[in-house]
Order: C-alpha cells, then sequence, then structure tokens
C-alpha cells in the first residue's frame, strides 16, 4: 500500500505543477505588462516589455499541457498497472504460501 501511496504523491505533485504552471505564466505576464507600462515614453522597450509578457505565458501554457500533465498521467497509469498486476499476483502467493505452510513436527513413538 506505501507503493500506491507514493505514486499517488507523486502524480499529484505533477499536477499540481500543471496547475500552476499556466499561474506562473500569468505572473510574468503582469510583470511584462508593468515593464511596458514603465516605459511607455521609450516606443522601443515596449516591443521587449510585450515580448516577455507573451512569452510568459506561452511558456506557462505549454510547460502545463504538454511537460506536467502527460507525466502526471502517465504516473498515474504506471501506479494503476502496479496496482493491478499486484493484486493479480497476490492470490497466488498466499496460496502459495499456506501450501508450503510447515507442519507440526511428528512424535516419535520410541
Amino acid at each position: 500500500m506505501r507503493e500506491i501511496e507514493r505514486h499517488v504523491a507523486a502524480a499529484e505533485v505533477w499536477a499540481g505543477a500543471a496547475e500552476l504552471a499556466p499561474a506562473m505564466g500569468m505572473v510574468g505576464t503582469l510583470i511584462g505588462l508593468a515593464q511596458m507600462f514603465a516605459t511607455m515614453s521609450d516606443p522601443t522597450a515596449i516591443g521587449g516589455a510585450m515580448a516577455i509578457a507573451l512569452l510568459a505565458t506561452l511558456y506557462g501554457a505549454l510547460l502545463a499541457n504538454l511537460v506536467f500533465m502527460p507525466v502526471a498521467n502517465r504516473l498515474r497509469a504506471q501506479g494503476r498497472n502496479e496496482a493491478f498486476e499486484r493484486a493479480r499476483i497476490e492470490a497466488p502467493l498466499v496460496a502459495l504460501a499456506a501450501r508450503e505452510a510447515p507442519r507440526a513436527p511428528l512424535m516419535s513413538v520410541a
């Protein structure tokens, strides 16, 4: 059971990163927009600040959807497969252990 909990926890970390990545991209966008508004008097500096704002949003969305969420989904799927395989082989192993349990020693009649 600890292994299953560990797999679930790892998948939740990646899923949490997938949820936070767009928000971090929006924070980067706000920083870029603040920089852009601070340099409104210089038209040549506006482009760089706007690029930061747009790229931050893009990176947040790409990381969430192309990296973090697929990793979380894959970890969940592998965790389910491992749990299924453990459950599948548990019963035969328990039966084998019960069949091979040591019996009480025979009493001698001497």
